[in-house]
């Protein structure tokens, strides 16, 4: 086994070939590519603006250009996806695999969900969540799993279809 191989196996890096999914409605589900800033910017922007995440509360520049160029390095554990209709993006999902000590392959975290607000209801985030299930059981991940605000009702009409609730309950510190 290659030294590459080795380590796609042992922790999920970047996929060596790039499949997209086309789902219906010319809906393609795929991984982002360095081109796609441009349109992957306003959604990311918004994603952030939803969670209060904007003006003198933004993230800085820093952020934003270090989570992109983790898409694109391989031995970075975390992963974009872009959900594309009719040559424009309409969603995103970045996710990450991580060691945890109730199991022995790496699972997977949804990080970020989001979805332009002209498509919402329409399969978008479904589709992007779907894609993450299969990523992470191509991986071995024995699970994935998120986090939404208690606010966000209208997504959690989606994640109760697709997920269970898990019951805890998130605590942090921000330093």
């Amino acid at each position: 086994m290659l030294k590459e191989e080795a380590a796609i196996h042992l922790w999920p890096g970047k996929p060596p070939s790039i499949a997209n999914r086309t789902m219906s409605n010319d809906l393609t589900i795929r991984f982002v590519t360095p081109d796609d800033f441009k349109q992957w910017f306003p959604l990311w922007d918004g994603y952030n603006a939803f969670y209060g995440r904007s003006g003198p509360t933004a993230l800085s520049p820093e952020i934003t250009r270090m989570t992109w160029a983790r898409f694109f390095d391989a031995y970075e554990p975390v992963h974009g996806l872009v959900a594309e209709n009719d040559g424009r993006l309409v969603g995103l999902a970045h996710y990450l695999f991580h060691r945890s000590t109730t199991a022995i392959a790496p699972v997977c975290y949804l990080q970020d969900l989001f979805t332009d607000e002209s498509t919402r209801g329409k399969g978008v985030g479904r589709a992007l969540i779907n894609e993450v299930y299969q990523q992470a059981r191509g991986a071995g991940s024995p699970r994935v799993y998120w986090q939404t605000h208690h606010t966000n009702h209208t997504a959690q009409r989606l994640y109760d279809k697709v997920a269970e609730h898990s019951g805890f309950v998130v605590y942090r510190k921000l330093f």
